[in-house]
């Protein structure tokens, strides 16, 4: 499971540091993407399969399931690790979050983002102060 907050800085070739606790679960690969709220999404291997899956299944002929798969897919890449932890985020990756120096790497589960710092903040900010509204409306999950 990959969870916690961890700040690091992109370099001038769009390199950033992943934690160490999350390279330990991603191998020497995974697959880095566009994410939603204006983030990437990061997904190991064997989850990017399961996600795969799920993904072939939307119907083609569903506008909005075609428009999905293509922005989800058309970003996508594979990642590997330098000697240092680094990943190199393509610029396309880097114009859809907005990364530029700092940024924020975010463990959710079954897949990690990163964030542009100032995005991050705002969104953090702002979950914070609907916490409570969120979270009542999750039961309509069963959580």
């Amino acid at each position: 499971m990959l969870m916690g907050e961890y700040h690091h800085t992109l370099d001038a070739k769009g390199r950033v540091i992943i934690p160490a606790k999350f390279r330990e679960q991603l191998s020497d690969q995974f697959v880095l993407t566009r994410g939603m709220d204006g983030c990437l999404f990061g997904y190991s291997n064997d989850q990017w399969q399961l996600l795969e899956k799920k993904l072939q299944q939307l119907p083609l002929t569903k506008r909005d399931a075609r428009a999905f798969v293509r922005f989800f897919y058309s970003a996508a890449t594979e990642c590997e690790f330098d000697r240092q932890g680094r990943i190199i985020i393509p610029k396309a990756l880097r114009d859809h979050a907005g990364l530029e120096k700092k940024c924020v790497v975010v463990g959710v589960s079954n897949r990690f983002e990163i964030w542009s710092e100032d995005r991050w903040n705002d969104f953090s900010q702002k979950a914070e102060e609907n916490f409570d509204n969120i979270a009542e409306n999750m039961i309509d999950f069963d959580l």
